[in-house]
């Protein structure tokens, strides 16, 4: 169990954490390395997913 006084700081991160992630696929993407860009972008989705799940 996520102690409750880190919980929003770990959703913080998580969050950030997306951002770059999407920002990352973007540049990758746009460098040629369409693979790489996708699987930011899914790894970014399921980030997400748990920010979704955690924060109900």
């Amino acid at each position: 169990m996520i102690d409750p006084t880190l919980n929003p700081l770990l959703l913080s991160i998580v969050v950030v954490a997306m951002f770059a992630l999407v920002w990352g696929a973007v540049r990758t993407w746009r460098g040629g390395d369409r693979f790489k860009g996708v699987l930011m972008l899914v790894a970014a989705l399921v980030l997400l997913g748990n920010l979704l799940i955690w924060s109900i």
